[in-house]
């Protein structure tokens, strides 16, 4: 990994600052709460997220920047032959990849995800590994035996080894499962056997029956064939019979029948010469009818007319008193129109008046809500104020003097006090403004005075005006009334007059008794009308019966010989019914026994058949043991394998912890040498990995605290340089955060010289420290220093050898 650019945007003390990473040894330098350490936080949560951040999200924005200021952190990188840059806020993050536009990842969780994944570590293993501080030297001092062995498989890339293990054992388990359960289902070989001879020896039974059945169809065949024309000769001997008695019948029917029409044809004509008689007297009975029909007409339309001029006058009576109605509605409400005028004009008066009204009301309702909701704003506000400083003043107090600032975050010392009566100061002011604006909110509450007048007069002119709306809605529906009385009225005299003339049009005269008696008379003739009638129609088909009569005459002599000569027909025909019957049960006989014979051949033929499908089955079965046989040997083989495999993974897993300590020990104690100017020169890890420096030859178990931060600062660096190598290319970055500490002059002046020295194998090596000194043995310099009148960090970028530069910053530092 190769850090680029560094753009911190309102991130704690650092309003805008800029940094690029160049290549070799870069010393980040500066006063103790200048925001250097910052850099380093920066950096992590740039690739990590929240978890990377000191204290809650809320505290990593500037005191200094607005509340709605925009954090951002961004940083350039390249890792694994690519180049990415991530930009991270407090509410968004996005991933770029080689200078592309779009980003590949674009959230909180999708970018700190992604880069886990590149990276291919936990922000606490980049930290334990790449990250050193003076705190987090013997990390591995606070570990368990065997989690500093896990620590270190992890973090050197062996825990692969452990994944691919697991893998082929899921493997293997998941091969053994699959051949249990082939075998489950592998059928029994025995039984496989049987079912390929028990279908062979019924398709040789089912072959035989097929042979007896068709040898039964052919006799079955041959007797049918014998029977089959003596049968057909007298079936055909039958049906000539039956057809000439069914000819006999019809024969005998025909002259049945033409002998009961011609007994019907004489008896009618013996009733038309009766009816020829009644007819003659019934005439003399209906001469008066005519006359009697036309003098009943007369009296019906006269009826008619009387019923019509009765009806005539009730609607002339009607219509004279709708008259009169209508003239007394129309004198009461004459002066409608008059009255309209003047309660239109009122009624606009009073509406413009409400109007005036209601708009004073609403403006005077805004001014008090207005004011009622800016007071409760204000006090919400001052309550958020509140909270907020007596928040700040706990962290204060509980820090004590030798706190930091909760606002700028440097060191407090001499002006505790004062920052501590500053919020004492800041929450009696709020308190008082807090109770100003609860008496204003309370005062607020209850409606004005002078609202309730005015809402109250409103209130009454409202109700003014919806009164006379009603009164002018009853003047105005009597004016529509006026207008239709006066078309009713007009209508209703044209009506009137109407009736009247028609009535007087309609002829008077009108007998209602002789219009019974007349009626009377003609019901009494009509039904001898119709009785002379129907005896017309009778006489009128004399000529028709007499012919029909004749006819059937003629047909009874032509049946009647027909019958004769079917009648010999018939006795001409020789046909014995019991030698039908006899026939008839022979060749039943036959044919049963030759359907018999088919089914038995179809049965046979489909027994044959399943026979031939179970000997298919049973075939395909042994085949499909022999096909499962096959598939359980290769996976036997492959379990084979995967244990031999996993195996391997194991002795491969042995052999390279065993050689882990001894390497690691033989690189850190190379550091050790150079880091001492060879006063130690053996570093022994045990097989907990507990440290030991060994001084001529023998171990020396109590050491300084100087020496034991350069033991273990050796054994980071060897833990280092072996994933490095390991990485071939990955990771080319080392960042010590204050290792100098405990060290002396001469050592720091060893460990820098040994960094220097590791450029082969880390491209960058970035060193943190307040000692400026260091800033002569290093290739790059950031400065960092923290601006009093700006309350912000500033950064300069310089090379050691510009004396400009170094003295106008020591001469800063001074002053501060």
């Amino acid at each position: 990994m190769r850090l680029n650019s560094l753009r911190l945007t309102n991130f704690r003390q650092h309003a805008e600052t800029f940094i690029t990473f160049d290549t070799g040894l870069t010393g980040i330098i500066g006063a103790n709460g200048s925001g250097k350490s910052t850099i380093l936080e920066a950096i992590a949560w740039a690739l990590y997220g929240q978890e990377a951040a000191r204290g809650k999200k809320e505290t990593i924005r500037s005191l200094r920047a607005g509340p709605g200021a925009r954090v951002k952190v961004e940083l350039d990188f390249e890792l694994g032959g690519h180049r990415y840059r991530v930009e991270r806020g407090l509410t968004s993050a996005e991933l770029f990849l080689d200078g592309s536009e779009s980003p590949i990842a674009n959230s909180l969780t999708g970018v700190t995800e992604m880069l886990r994944r590149r990276l291919g570590m936990s922000r606490d293993e980049f930290f334990n590994t790449y990250f050193t501080g003076q705190k987090e030297l013997d990390v591995m001092a606070a570990m368990a035996p065997s989690e500093r062995a896990q620590f270190l498989s992890r973090v050197l890339g062996y825990e692969r080894l452990r994944v691919a293990q697991r893998l082929v054992k899921d493997k293997s388990r998941l091969v053994a499962a699959e051949a249990a359960g082939l075998r489950t289902a592998l059928p029994d070989a025995a039984n496989v056997e049987r079912m390929v001879a028990d279908a062979t020896t019924r398709l040789a039974q089912a072959n035989d029956r097929v042979r007896m059945s068709a040898s039964r169809r052919e006799s079955a065949l041959a007797t049918m064939s014998a029977i089959g024309p003596r049968w057909l000769a007298a079936q055909q001997e039958r049906e000539q019979l039956q057809q000439a008695l069914a000819e006999l019948r019809v024969a005998e029917s025909e002259a049945a029948a033409y002998a009961r029409d011609e007994e019907r044809t004489s008896r009618e004509l013996t009733e038309v010469m009766a009816a020829d008689e009644e007819l003659q007297r019934l005439a003399e009975e209906l001469k008066p009818l005519a006359q009697l029909s036309e003098e009943l007409q007369t009296l019906d339309q006269m009826a008619r007319d009387e019923g019509r001029r009765n009806a005539l006058l009730d609607t002339e009576r009607t219509l004279e008193e709708e008259v009169r109605r209508l003239r007394e509605r129309r004198s009461k409400i004459e002066t409608a129109p008059t009255l309209e005028e003047a309660a239109t004009l009122e009624l606009e008066q009073m509406r413009a008046m409400l109007e005036l009204m209601e708009g004073e009301l609403e403006a005077k309702r805004t001014e008090w809500v207005r004011d009622r909701q800016e007071a409760e704003t204000k006090r919400a506000a001052l309550r958020d104020q509140y909270a907020e400083v007596k928040e700040q003043r706990e962290r204060l107090i509980a820090a004590g003097e030798d706190g930091t600032c909760p606002t700028c975050e440097r060191p407090l010392h001499d002006h505790y006090r004062s920052v501590l009566d500053h919020f004492d100061e800041q929450m009696d002011n709020l308190i008082a403004d807090g109770k100003y604006y609860t008496a204003r909110i309370e005062q607020l509450e209850e409606m004005p005075g002078e609202v309730r007048e005015l809402d109250e007069r409103r209130r009454a002119a409202f109700e003014d005006v919806g009164k006379f709306e009603r009164r002018l809605a009853k003047v105005q529906l009597a004016v529509q009334e006026l207008s239709g009385l006066t078309r009713d009225l007009h209508a209703r005299g044209q009506r009137y007059e109407q009736v009247r003339k028609d009535r007087e049009s309609i002829p008077g005269g009108y007998d209602a008794v002789r219009h019974a008696a007349a009626r009377r008379d003609l019901d009494r003739l009509r039904p001898l009308d119709a009785r002379a009638t129907r005896l017309a129609t009778l006489m009128e088909r004399r000529p028709v019966l007499e012919s029909e009569r004749d006819r059937a005459a003629a047909g009874q002599a032509s049946a009647q010989a027909r019958v004769a000569h079917l009648s010999a027909r018939r006795d001409v025909l020789s046909f014995s019914e019991q030698s039908y019957a006899e026939l008839r049960a022979q060749h039943e006989a036959a044919a049963a026994e030759l359907r018999t014979a088919e089914l038995d051949a179809v049965a046979d033929a489909g027994e044959a058949t399943g026979a031939q499908a179970a000997l298919a089955r049973a075939t395909q079965s042994r085949e499909e043991m022999q096909r499962v046989r096959g598939q359980l040997d290769a996976l036997d083989r492959q379990r084979r394998l995967h244990d031999e495999l996993d195996r391997a993974y194991t002795d491969l897993r042995t052999d390279l912890n065993v050689q882990l300590r001894p390497e690691m020990g033989e690189i850190a104690s190379a550091f050790l040498t150079e880091l001492t100017d060879s006063r130690y020169d053996e570093l022994e890890l045990d097989d907990s990995y507990n440290l030991t420096v060994i001084e001529d030859g023998a171990p020396k178990h109590v050491i300084s605290g100087g020496e034991q931060d350069v033991a273990n600062l050796s054994l980071r660096l060897a833990i280092s340089q072996m994933i490095a190598e390991r990485a071939g290319q990955s990771f080319s970055l080392l960042i010590l955060d204050e290792v100098f500490g405990s060290l002396d002059e001469s050592r720091r002046q060893n460990v820098v010289e040994l960094l220097r020295g590791l450029q082969d194998r880390f491209e960058q090596v970035i060193l943190i420290t307040h000692i400026r000194q260091v800033s002569e043995g290093v290739d790059h310099v950031i400065d960092v220093r923290y601006d009093e009148e700006s309350g912000c960090s500033v950064v300069k970028q310089w090379e050691p050898g510009m004396p400009d530069e170094l003295e106008l910053f020591a001469a800063a530092e001074a002053t501060d």
